[in-house]
């Protein structure tokens, strides 16, 4: 394998209201004419004026907004097929407090994100920006790659407004243990990484330098444009890094398949990178389906890996490899890609010892091809606790030198509204999930995904979502 590595959507939030209404519809019997009938032909229109102003008229005083063009069909076609006002009231609910709480608005601190600490050097990039200023709240630039010329000292923070922003672009500046560079969207999936016109490589955005945090993003590989196409959305070669709160979707769905490899998110060990953190993040739709060489999150070096939600990747949706030893795979959900959970190492850069001390606890794997394997060559340190895996027909544990997992979980998981193919799946649990309460305390995150605390009185709950 050479350099680049071999790799062995919580929820899209520009989807419109109507995905997560489906989502919700589809979840409930009593509803599931409506959402069948109207996945299959989701421009119905039959709802009549007084159906409409129904329906406004519930926005209103539920919501306390005027309805947006696809909910207010939506929800008024649902009222046309005799779905009650009831259950819309109910559900419309649902879906805007779903919605709100996986597109957070908020500052910086909410949403499942960390609070970033006051830094010395401060600098701001807007769309409405130019790469002429110098980058102050007043004047600032516009595009990354000038702030990350710029943005190369310990303390730093890169503030980054919502837009649209040309990826392909890196990163090389190093904090310290005591003044990390921090680069962050001020709206959590406001600032959005999109390919350029004319892509000169094949990464969205390449992190070589230590102690960086990369926080908020969204990077949409969906619209290519002409050069090279993206195979790795974030990616990190340096120490001590944290990719937190993103959401990297649609990447590498149309290369060919090679060992040539991609990721969504890789963590790793070429470069002599150690102790990299993947947090709460949402991955889904990479690769081409069935490529064994794209992988959702890859790492392979040591660090962490928790509350991360992942579908639909071509291979795994995580995987460790090469170098990766000393790494806690904690909390995670995973669904709807040929492999859940990988753990082995080969392929090595500067190790031969393979993967070992890696601890996986607490995740749900629903749904795969594969669940949770031991691949390559691993030690017997690892141990594999309080899981979730059930669904996955080839096998749901495949594990090596004698190891056993213990506190498994084998039923369904009971998702809010779950579905292989829905633009806007609903991972969290549902009131009566197998999950709840079950999940172990060793190494488990102290909140969930959205930020919110894990209760040690009631039971930590499996997976990236705590009830």
């Amino acid at each position: 394998m050479n350099k680049t590595f071999a790799f062995a959507s919580q929820i899209r939030h520009r989807v419109v209201l109507c995905g997560t209404a489906a989502a919700l519809l589809g979840a409930f019997g009593s509803a599931n004419a409506f959402a069948a009938t109207s996945a299959a032909n989701p421009a119905m229109e039959s709802a009549t004026t007084a159906q409409k102003e129904q329906i406004r008229q519930l926005y209103l005083q539920l919501l306390g907004r005027e309805p947006d063009a696809a909910g207010l069909a939506w929800w008024a076609s649902a009222l046309d097929a005799g779905v009650s006002m009831d259950f819309i009231a109910t559900h419309l609910k649902a879906s805007d407090e779903y919605i709100k709480r996986n597109t957070n608005s908020g500052p910086t601190g909410t949403g499942g994100l960390p609070a970033i600490p006051a830094t010395t050097y401060n600098y701001y990039v807007s769309p409405t920006g130019s790469d002429s200023a110098n980058g102050s709240k007043a004047t600032p630039f516009k595009t990354l790659a000038r702030a990350a010329q710029v943005a190369t000292k310990p303390n730093t923070t890169v503030w980054v407004a919502p837009g649209t922003y040309a990826g392909g672009f890196k990163t090389t500046g190093s904090g310290t243990s005591t003044g990390r560079i921090y680069w962050v969207s001020t709206t959590k999936w406001g600032a959005k990484i999109v390919p350029p016109a004319n892509s000169t490589n094949k990464t969205a955005w390449d992190n070589r330098g230590n102690y960086v945090s990369i926080i908020g993003f969204e990077v949409d590989g969906s619209k290519i444009g002409a050069g090279t196409k993206w195979t790795l959305g974030i990616y990190t070669g340096g120490s001590y890094n944290v990719i937190e709160g993103n959401h990297v979707h649609h990447t590498a769905t149309t290369i060919p398949c090679s060992s040539a490899g991609g990721s969504a998110i890789g963590v790793d060990s070429y470069y002599k990178g150690v102790k990299g953190d993947v947090i709460g993040n949402v991955v889904h739709d990479i690769g081409p389906a069935g490529c064994s060489y794209v992988q959702g999150i890859y790492h392979s070096t040591s660090g962490t890996i928790m509350n991360n939600l992942v579908y639909r990747v071509g291979s795994a949706a995580i995987h460790l490899w090469h170098d990766a030893n000393d790494v806690k795979i904690v909390n995670n959900t995973v669904s709807s890609s040929v492999f859940g959970i990988i753990v082995g190492g080969g392929d090595f850069y500067f190790t031969s010892a393979g993967a070992n001390n890696v601890h996986v606890h607490n995740n749900i794997v629903f749904d795969n091809k594969y669940g949770i394997s031991e691949q390559g060559k691993t030690g017997t340190g690892n141990t594999y606790k309080n899981n979730l895996v059930f669904q996955n027909p080839t096998y749901n544990f495949q594990l090596r030198n004698g190891l056993t997992h213990t506190n498994t979980i084998s039923s369904n998981p009971l998702f809010v509204g779950y579905s292989r193919t829905a633009a806007m799946p609903n991972y969290e649990l549902s009131a009566s999930s197998p999950a709840l309460g079950r999940g172990i305390s060793t190494y488990a995150p102290s909140t969930d995904i959205h930020g919110q605390a894990r209760n040690a009185t009631t039971g930590f709950d499996l997976g990236a979502y705590q009830h």
